[in-house]
């Protein structure tokens, strides 16, 4: 799903409390309509790069978070593809992805955003 159009159904928008554990999402947060994910529910997606509470936003797939100690991904969108580095990615989600042994995947971008095959 990589770099793929995606539109983004905002459930928990930025500002708001997870409620069940009690944090606050900084950033929009929120699933991919008719997506199965590992969990058997829509596949998660984190949107950055908006500083606003959304309901819905449409952007591209930008990295995908591999969690080894749980059974489903996340997805990162954002409008635009090449913006965010891993290591900022990492730094944006990591709100909630420190509950979890988590990896970023961005394909052939190096921790710059920067393809590493067009030199």
């Amino acid at each position: 799903m990589l770099n793929k159009k995606v539109s983004v159904v905002i459930d928990r928008p930025l500002g708001s409390r997870h409620p069940q554990h009690g944090f606050y999402y900084p950033i929009n947060y929120g699933y991919i309509p008719n997506t199965i994910g590992g969990d058997g529910e829509e596949i998660d997606a984190y949107v950055i790069g908006e500083f606003e509470p959304l309901e819905t936003f449409c952007g591209y797939v930008v990295a995908i978070i591999h969690r080894e100690d749980d059974v489903e991904e996340k997805l990162v969108v954002c409008r635009e593809v090449s913006k965010y580095s891993q290591s900022q990615i990492e730094a944006l989600v990591e709100f909630c992805e420190r509950f979890f042994k988590s990896k970023v995947l961005m394909g052939d971008l190096d921790d710059r955003g920067e393809d590493s095959k067009v030199k």
